[in-house]
């Protein structure tokens, strides 16, 4: 209730959805580096009422939120090979999205939550897929001898951005939702990786490494007006709050990845409270 009061008086102080009524998927870490385990959990997107989704004996990777319901995706590594998952929130169902020739990662929904885009690695070479979760169709959109992955559709669901090493480093490409007319965005130095579309369209964020800092940054749609928001020794995975004011991602320290938040001015710089160890957030629609 106390978040709802909270998004009715920010709405009415901004003229904007508020983001307090929402939660975070994240993966969950404890343990040393030798022996780290990696669960699926969520918690309000203060860092309240954790819970965890998964047991720990599978490396889960890369969470993500569907935009239209209580559903998550994500990749789980076991030894004998990796899969992405469905897991329905409301009735805790899991289904597998089926078996892949090569491993697969990095999956994300579409807008209207009816498609799924990932990475599929063979033989060294990696490309894009999506799959229809109704027909189960798949299509393969980059064909590229590189590496091509972290997909994210635009809020229309016509484009999507992704980072490719086509050109010799980690950059920033838009193509259309079915694969056609890839052109590149980034040309500064840096290494660029994770892009996420912003909610409202008007922005991508990613993560940039330049020298041995990792940064957090927000561009236009086109590749123009780059910010850098954050920086440090590790800052990655940004996920954008559902009005696309605010972004979450992880940052490593002396005490392992903890969970940071800032704004889209870079002013507003704060820690998540939650105690353990945690990366890989995703932000969820606001509930009903």
């Amino acid at each position: 209730m106390a978040h709802k009061i909270s998004d009715a008086v920010y709405e009415r102080l901004t003229g904007e959805k508020g983001y307090f009524d929402t939660r975070v998927v994240f993966v969950a870490e404890s343990g040393g580096r030798a022996s780290r385990t990696k669960r699926l959990a969520i918690m309000d997107q203060d860092g309240a009422n954790p819970s965890y989704l998964t047991d720990g004996s599978a490396i889960v990777m890369t969470p993500r939120f569907s935009s239209t319901s209580q559903e998550i995706t994500y990749m789980a590594l076991r030894p004998e090979g990796s899969a992405i998952y469905l897991f329905n929130l409301e009735t805790g169902r899991r289904e597998s999205l089926g078996d892949f020739k090569g491993m697969v990662f990095a999956p994300r929904f579409s807008p209207d939550g009816g498609r799924v885009a990932f990475s599929v690695e063979r033989g060294g070479n990696s490309d894009i897929y999506v799959m229809d979760l109704r027909s189960r169709a798949l299509a393969r959109l980059t064909a590229d001898p590189s590496i091509d992955t972290s997909p994210s559709f635009s809020p229309d669901g016509s484009r999507i951005v992704f980072n490719s090493d086509r050109s010799g480093s980690p950059q920033l490409y838009v193509m259309g939702a079915d694969g056609s007319n890839p052109r590149r965005i980034t040309f500064s130095q840096g290494r660029y990786t994770t892009p996420v579309w912003s909610p409202t369209g008007e922005f991508i964020a990613f993560t940039k490494q330049t020298g041995s800092q990792f940064q957090i940054g927000v561009m236009r749609a086109d590749g123009g007006d780059e910010r850098i928001l954050t920086a440090s020794a590790m800052d990655e995975g940004p996920t954008w709050a559902p009005n696309g004011r605010v972004l979450m991602f992880s940052r490593e320290g002396g005490g392992g990845s903890k969970l940071w938040s800032v704004d889209v001015t870079g002013r507003i710089l704060q820690p998540t409270p939650y105690p353990g160890g945690a990366s890989d957030p995703a932000w969820s629609p606001l509930l009903n």
